[in-house]
């Protein structure tokens, strides 16, 4: 392989000045510079960023830890972080930790030993001590979509969970339904925990009975939102509606009820949180609270690069922000007024 002696062999210089060649500091002159830049085509020798990052200890790497990486949703999340991390100079490792806290904890580890600059952390769980890890190590968080319990250990960016949830589930009592069914997802996800307190709240402000009848918690998968939504149409009476907490929970729910034999929403009415791309729909038919996908993503970036250079340049810390973002409500035809009681 060859070294950074070999080119300063060929050109006739010391290793010192092609070091400074290549990184554009310290004196020489263009001629010395030509020297280098044609020994280093005829060997073609490339440059040890990597060495030379773990001098500087920085490596222009930002690490985005999401749950899944399959849904829209997060890939939509993705594209706003990447536009901002490359904008800024800083490419961008992708991490999946399918909700697991154990491959959260092990991506983190990997992340931290390869010194990346900065991460972007969607949690697994509501528990601070990833984050706390990663911080001992000097390393800048900022959390994506979810809150954690107590105290703000970090910057968070999400959107408006609770809001979002209220305002579907007002939706729902205006068209005259009452026996709506929320299909949750896991109790330890704050989003999940959000929805289910924003639903719960627009029920008692419109004077509705709440039990636990109203709540079927799972997983925000698609395989989930059909169990959740099968378990729920057996029930006698069925509920009028549904109120998905994501958007695999709404296509588990949707297709459970096709499978029924029911019509949505002739015979249920379907409203999900999360909106889905509109180049992947042919034609948008659910009714959802959308969140501002990319703008999470770019803005949790600015944040996190804010912090970065505020650290770089040793400034006084802040408190940390939570920063949230609205929800838009848009009304499709998944929804319908409710069919008189017989």
């Amino acid at each position: 392989m060859t070294t950074i002696r070999d080119v300063a062999k060929l050109a006739g210089v010391a290793p010192i000045t092609v070091s400074r060649v290549i990184n554009h500091n310290g004196y020489f002159t263009e001629e010395t510079r030509g020297r280098v830049q044609n020994a280093i085509e005829q060997l073609g020798y490339v440059p040890n960023k990597l060495a030379r990052s773990l001098r500087l200890r920085k490596t222009s790497m930002l690490a985005l830890v999401l749950t899944d990486i399959t849904n829209p949703f997060w890939t939509t999340v993705a594209r706003g972080v990447e536009d901002a991390a490359s904008d800024a100079g800083f490419n961008l490792i992708l991490c999946n930790t399918d909700e697991s806290d154990l491959k959260e904890e092990k991506y983190l580890k990997v992340l931290l030993e390869r010194q990346v600059d900065g991460i972007l952390l969607v949690p697994s769980t509501n528990q601070a001590e990833p984050i706390l890890m990663a911080q001992r190590q000097g390393v800048q968080v900022v959390i994506i979509d979810r809150r954690l319990d107590g105290e703000l250990f970090a910057d968070v960016v999400r959107s408006d969970s609770f809001g979002g949830a209220y305002q579907l589930t007002r939706h729902l009592l205006a068209l005259g339904h009452r026996r709506i069914v929320m299909l949750a997802g896991p109790r330890d996800v704050s989003t999940a925990e959000d929805r289910r307190a924003g639903f719960l709240k627009a029920l008692e402000d419109a004077r509705q009975p709440v039990t636990s009848q109203n709540v079927l918690y799972g997983e925000f998968t698609i395989e989930s939102g059909h169990r959740q939504a099968d378990q729920a149409l057996n029930r006698s009476p069925g509920p009028t509606a549904l109120f998905a907490a994501n958007n695999f929970i709404a296509i588990g729910a949707y297709r459970a009820i096709r499978q029924k034999g029911l019509s949505v929403p002739e015979d249920v009415s379907l409203v999900g949180f999360d909106d889905l791309p509109s180049e992947l729909v042919w034609e948008p038919f659910l009714t959802v609270a959308a969140q501002p996908a990319y703008e999470m993503g770019h803005r949790a970036t600015e944040v996190l690069l804010d912090r970065m250079a505020e650290a770089a340049r040793e400034a006084p810390q802040r408190n940390f922000e939570d920063i949230i973002l609205p929800v838009e409500t848009i009304v499709r035809k998944s929804t319908r007024a409710c069919k008189p009681e017989n």
